[in-house]
């Protein structure tokens, strides 16, 4: 017998029930599950290790990575997903895998948002049966359903108001492929609570990461549909160097669908851009400008620092809007949905360096989850755009925010209470030193001093960066021991070329891949006898260890150079850090 029953907000519909798999931090499905064992591969996250196939995965929300939509699709088509999806709040990343599966492919699972005291009554439960809207409990497993929900739900959108043209392209007017992906946006729009849709003027595209073949599939199937994008349209970075995989020894089996996906969206017109960095490129928005942009990190910096307006788009929900021109009003898009609900106050530091950045955004977006931050305290300290990027990737890694403001640095934020609105926040925090070298070690997971490969570049690197990286190398050697690769934009390396920075940086030994991305590359970039690799961060000290089963060295820019030509990482923590570390030791004795 039931003890106890929930209602909730039925986001996708459908009958399933299974052993309850609980945690109370969000998730990213891209990173932090294998799409094709079901496993979760997040080694910082309380689920590590457990398989959420056939099960009831309850979470607060995703996080992290738009290619959460990707994989769960993956999940759903090759019989690994989880029976059904709960949720406290509505979750637009993992949702969206869900109703492209129901939409194009016939497949579903149920998918419920509880709201916060409903979801945290799950805490203790051990076995639950989803029904559209409710979610039932039981100690024991509870009896078969009589058959699984094949229903797949009509909408008729009657509370979205429509144009003439968005009439047109649900009633086929403007081709299959248009069709479709308008269905699929008022499916999302209704979810999102939605009344219009409004015009965008560019988007980016993150659904050509080859996470398996449900991924070319998908692709595949919207060329067969004679699809073609309606908005100047970039590519995010794919899963291998599309001009050189063969050379560096990728296996066909990945190689050749990870470069045919890249072709479809380039078939779909698509211009070869191929960067989780678009904000570096000639087109890059202006302030606020509408645009529709998925790639966790670059959502995070076009908010952010351009002030541009996006939400955090899912894979595949990304093509459909650039497909029509046509988006969701709604969240980050709007003036009063952009404002700071949490300050953030950081502690006065001197002898910053580049560390210092990805580690307190990858620290304030845990402290945040799905609420905008404003940060305090870094109003003297003139971070750079570089900085701001290694903030922001890290940030985007951890929280399930759309964007940051940062007191007196990023354009929204002039001052706190602007970025508030004038409003009090919701929740006010301080961040301690203390608490940022407890991060540090969260991010350095190595065991070892070894350093088998110094791994740069994630987000690509910026012309900058280039620059930088040469000056610290310029007379040096690495070791033949220790690889170091630097991944970046086409367009950025061949400024590097012209400026006489690749010539330096390959005299030391760095070897450059473009096209793809740390958060796809593994084996044979990365050698099979490489242990721990180092970096300089904050996104791939946290992704690697469950993406590459590495562990990971975690310092500045400076600090990876040394360790490229020593072979060990010093364990130095930086200046700024050591204060702390003494603090602790002293309590400690």
């Amino acid at each position: 017998m039931s003890e106890v029953s929930l209602n909730g907000r039925c986001l996708v519909a459908g009958s399933a029930q299974g052993e309850l798999l609980y945690a109370d931090v969000g998730l990213s499905f891209w990173g932090g599950v294998e799409p094709f064992t079901g496993e979760v591969i997040d080694r910082h996250h309380p689920l590590s290790g457990q398989i959420i196939t056939g099960r009831v995965l309850a979470i607060p929300s995703g996080r992290g990575s738009c290619t959460g939509s990707s994989v769960l699709l993956e999940l759903i088509l090759n019989g690994h997903a989880p029976a059904a999806l709960v949720f406290e709040r509505v979750e637009d990343i993992l949702t969206l895998g869900v109703l492209v599966a129901e939409q194009m492919f016939g497949h579903s699972i149920p998918v419920i948002s509880l709201g916060e005291a409903g979801f945290a009554a799950l805490r203790e439960v051990k076995f639950v049966r989803v029904q559209d809207a409710r979610v039932s409990c039981f100690e024991q497993m509870p009896p078969a359903l009589a058959a699984p929900s094949k229903h797949i739900a009509s909408h008729l959108h009657s509370k979205i108001t429509l144009t003439e043209m968005d009439r047109g392209f649900l009633d086929g007017a403007y081709g299959k492929a248009a069709q479709v992906a308008m269905g699929i946006i008022l499916r999302m729009a209704e979810l999102q609570s939605a009344t219009e849709l409004l015009d965008i003027t560019q988007a980016h595209i993150d659904g050509c990461i080859y996470t398996g073949p449900a991924s070319l599939r998908f692709a595949r199937q919207l060329v067969d549909w004679d699809a073609k994008v309606r908005v100047p349209t970039t590519l995010n970075s794919i899963s291998v160097d599309k001009r050189r995989w063969r050379e560096l020894g990728v296996d066909p089996a990945l190689g050749e669908p990870a470069s045919q996906l890249g072709d479809a969206y380039l078939d779909m017109g698509a211009r070869v851009s191929f960067t989780c960095a678009p904000y570096l490129l000639d087109s890059a928005p202006e302030l606020g400008e509408q645009i529709v942009w998925a790639e966790s990190n670059a959502v995070v910096y076009a908010n952010s620092v351009i002030g541009a307006r996006t939400l955090k788009y899912p894979d595949y929900l990304d093509i459909c809007i650039a497909l029509t021109g046509r988006a969701p009003k709604i969240g980050c898009h709007l003036t009063q949905q952009r404002l700071a609900t949490l300050c953030i106050d950081i502690p006065a530091l001197d002898d910053l360096d580049d560390s210092f950045y990805p580690l307190l955004g990858y620290h304030v977006g845990l402290l945040c989850g799905a609420q905008i931050p404003v940060v305090c305290g870094l109003e003297h300290k003139a971070p750079t755009l570089d900085d701001l990027k290694a903030f922001g990737a890290a940030f985007a890694t951890t929280s399930a925010a759309p964007m940051f403001h940062i007191a007196g640095v990023t354009p929204e934020a002039t001052t706190a209470e602007l970025a508030m609105g004038g409003h009090p926040p919701a929740r006010h925090l301080s961040v301690s030193a203390l608490d940022l070298l407890h991060s540090w070690r969260e991010l350095n997971s190595a065991q070892s001093p070894d350093v088998d490969a110094v791994t740069l570049g994630n987000p690509h690197f910026s012309l900058s960066e280039c620059a930088t990286l040469a000056r610290l190398c310029h007379g040096l050697r690495k070791l033949d021991s220790v690889a170091i690769v630097v991944t970046c934009g086409r367009a950025t390396l061949e400024r590097a070329q012209q400026a006489g920075h690749v010539a330096t940086l390959e005299d030391f030994g760095v070897q450059f891949v473009t096209d793809t991305c740390w958060c796809m590359l593994g084996e044979p970039v990365i050698t099979p006898t490489a242990r721990n690799l180092m970096t300089n961060s904050g996104k791939y000290a946290h992704y690697a260890p469950g993406l590459v089963g590495r562990r990971v060295h975690f310092a500045s820019l400076a600090e990876c150079v040394e360790s490229a030509c020593t072979g060990q990482a010093s364990g130095r923590l930086p200046i700024w850090l050591q204060a702390a570390d003494q603090a602790e030791a002293v309590a400690h004795v």
